[in-house]
């Protein structure tokens, strides 16, 4: 488990503030904005459908 135990952390006040502060940093840093998220989905939208380069062409004859 990473971090110090959950029994160790709440035998403290302070440090039962710092865990929580800490997971709260955390969930602020990885949810990505509303603005963001919609502006992602629009450059997605406007790149178009995404082809793969390696795949055989469909129109190829078979060998």
């Amino acid at each position: 488990m990473f971090g110090p135990g959950i029994r160790n952390v709440f035998k403290s006040r302070w440090h039962a503030l710092a865990w929580s502060a800490s997971i709260l940093v955390t969930a602020y840093c990885t949810v990505p904005a509303a603005e963001q998220s919609q502006q992602l989905a629009a450059q997605h939208k406007a790149a178009g459908e995404h082809r793969n380069p390696w795949a055989k062409a469909s129109g190829a004859a078979e060998r």
